[in-house]
């Protein structure tokens, strides 16, 4: 017997009121600038409703900063255009009327329409992909985490800047970060999730470990082991087969880090 095809569901992220954000940023950032309104829909307001666009665009050119909306089938590609990535609020909603793309091979993740039904709000982790709550999960740990790490540094400055370099050397010269992570975010529709993350806990990491009082090399090195743990579960089942893969997998999480080198004889 054939299996049925899953049922394509559209999400949409808004700000976190509830309101769309512009699907033009840097012409919503002109116009602003010259003291005109963005109009705006605040879904929060229309949950299982019907929306119209207050003010459509010309079909389907971004020939205003908000010119329809604008949905995705991959939500872990949410966050690419948003004007503010993170936080945000995430939406079900369906499409009605005239849809349109840009071309199917640019973005086939993306519809555009000037009508949609609000469904319902989801869980916002999706925005980073399905493995999106185990992100959330380390993003909301890295700033203790980060302290200790740069506690650790200076209870041994030597040893764990030993330990950290040998670690970077290996993450650079496999590319686990810039090549593993990354192509595999970008052929599973997360690349968007990636980068934010990625953002995210560099952020969280360097204030963490800044305000512990580390060095700047040693806020460096824990930035970029904040930025491989939320690679490195973003894209856990993505690296995983092979033992080689698995020792990718492991030099994003940070195995070996924990063990200060010993002083060479």
């Amino acid at each position: 017997m054939a299996r049925s095809a899953r049922p394509v569901v559209h999400y949409m992220a808004t700000r976190p009121d509830g309101t769309v954000p512009p699907t033009t940023p840097h012409l919503a950032a002109y116009y602003s600038g010259l003291g005109a309104t963005i109009p705006t829909v605040n879904f929060a307001d229309h949950i299982g409703e019907t929306v119209e666009h207050p003010s459509p665009g010309e079909e389907w050119y971004t020939d205003k900063p908000f010119s329809y909306f604008h949905m995705y089938t991959r939500p872990g590609e949410i966050l690419e255009r948003l004007e503010e990535r993170w936080p945000v609020r995430l939406w079900e909603v369906e499409p009605l009327g005239e849809t349109g793309n840009w071309g199917n091979d640019f973005a086939p993740y993306w519809l555009m329409s000037h009508q949609v039904r609000v469904v319902r709000e989801v869980e916002a982790w999706r925005a980073f992909g399905h493995r999106g709550a185990q992100v959330l999960a380390v993003l909301a740990q890295l700033p203790d985490l980060a302290r200790q790490w740069a506690e650790e540094w200076a209870a041994n400055p030597e040893g764990t800047r030993r330990t950290y370099k040998a670690w970077e050397e290996r993450v650079d010269d496999t590319r686990a970060l810039t090549s593993w992570a990354y192509w595999r975010a970008r052929y599973s529709r997360r690349e968007a999730g990636l980068q934010t993350a990625n953002q995210l806990a560099g952020d969280a990491a360097a204030q963490a470990a800044t305000e512990a009082g580390a060095d700047p090399h040693a806020v460096a090195l824990i930035q970029l082991r904040a930025r491989c743990m939320v690679a490195g579960q973003l894209m856990f089942d993505r690296i995983r087969s092979g033992e080689y893969e698995q020792s990718i997998r492991g030099l994003l999480l940070g195995a070996g880090l924990d063990t200060p080198a010993p002083v060479p004889s």
